[in-house]
């Protein structure tokens, strides 16, 4: 009976929350809620309680790495992601019951990303949401997976409305004034490849190994100063808009030089080469910041807040400058735990738990989204398709 599969309860008749959007879960006492996620390369499953006064506690959170699975291929391949999120998912979701010693029969609702993301990836979580949904009678949650990141300074620090969030990720780079649960206005963000990707091909470029942040930002300890000098795109344009394909075109060209002048890319001369991409990022975001910050705190928050969410939040290079930042402009900083800022399950039950006063909930009609933008009214930065607007 330790098994929380057991908890299954016999389906007669589709639960009326099921049928038609409702209004969700009273706030006024206790919500569990069980959160799954599956967006890229990490397989993740959380259990997160908030009791009546407002706070708010992660029970479990289990995340599942697929590092290995893609190394081969330097890089994540959608079609093995997805196979491996529908392979495992279910287990991350025993071990969050377990190591929340909460089984299924008290779970208030499902918590999911449902967008933006690999489809495959997503497409699986958004099942296994369903059928936990339909199978347990309780409400289901779509979550935007940049939502989960944008509220996370949430989860930690119970910050304040409205604060500043400066979402750089994997796949991702944005800079949004949260002014709710569901509410983020967009100052600017990146026009091409997002600080992740840059990163992340900038390691296969100089032949470091996959996550390319990681493996960049440990190889730039040992960089020298001064070697190379690579271009700080788009300083010169007004606005927080960012460019990092063409740094990463930069590096490129530095890589071939050297290879044909040296017959191969030295070690040390690697480091160098990192180093100064990394301090090439750090320029740009750190600028950048500087000026959203000036146009939030146009709007006078009683309390400016900058926060800094997504998996490059990780690199300490990056939060040291944007602390300096914050500090400058006697805001305050806030960067979550590193578990929290790379893809987990946990911020996205957390993100349904804040919006549950402001939304309904999902009916089985949800569907899995590649695309989803937060900013709902500001156009798209890199142009929409046949599935709506990209970010």
């Amino acid at each position: 009976m330790n098994n929380p599969w057991h908890c299954l309860r016999p389906i007669t008749v589709l639960p009326a929350c099921l049928k038609a959007c409702n209004w969700g879960l009273p706030l006024s006492k206790s919500v569990i809620v069980l959160g799954l996620e599956s967006s890229c390369d990490d397989t993740a499953a959380a259990v997160v309680r908030r009791d009546p006064t407002g706070q708010t506690e992660i029970l479990s959170s289990i995340v599942r790495t697929q590092t290995s699975l893609h190394a081969d291929f330097g890089g994540v391949v959608p079609e093995i992601a997805a196979r491996a999120h529908a392979e495992i998912l279910d287990h991350c979701v025993e071990e969050a019951l377990t190591q929340a010693k909460t089984p299924l029969s008290l779970i208030d609702g499902i918590a999911v990303t449902s967008g933006p993301g690999l489809i495959g990836g997503v497409v699986s979580g958004v099942m296994c949401a369903k059928g936990l949904s339909a199978a347990l009678g309780i409400p289901l949650y779509g979550v935007n997976h940049l939502a989960g990141h944008a509220l996370t300074p949430r989860l930690t620090d119970d910050i304040p409305y409205p604060y500043l969030m400066l979402l750089v990720s994997g796949g991702h780079c944005q800079f949004l004034i949260a002014h709710g649960p569901d509410a983020f206005e967009r100052l600017g963000g990146t026009i091409d490849d997002a600080p992740g990707e840059a990163f992340d091909k900038v390691a296969r470029l100089v032949g470091l190994p996959q996550p390319g942040g990681p493996s960049v930002e440990s190889a730039a300890q040992a960089g020298r100063d001064g070697t190379f000098t690579l271009p700080r795109p788009l300083l010169d344009r007004a606005g927080c808009d960012m460019s990092f394909s063409g740094l990463k075109t930069a590096v490129l060209r530095t890589r071939d030089r050297i290879v044909a002048e040296h017959g191969g890319l030295p070690s040390q001369l690697r480091a160098d080469l990192c180093a100064e991409f990394q301090a090439a990022v750090v320029d740009v975001l750190a600028e950048k910041t500087r000026r959203a910050l000036s146009v939030y705190l146009q709007a006078a928050p009683a309390r400016a807040t900058l926060c800094v969410a997504g998996g490059v939040a990780a690199n300490t290079a990056i939060r040291s400058a944007l602390e300096n930042v914050s500090a400058e402009f006697d805001a305050s900083f806030v960067a979550p735990p590193l578990s929290l800022c790379t893809d987990n399950a946990a911020m996205i039950a957390f993100a349904a738990i804040e919006q549950m006063p402001h939304r309904r909930a999902d009916d089985l009609t949800l569907t899995a989204r590649p695309r989803w933008p937060l900013d709902k009214t500001s156009p798209a930065m890199l142009g929409s398709g046949k599935k709506g607007a990209k970010a």
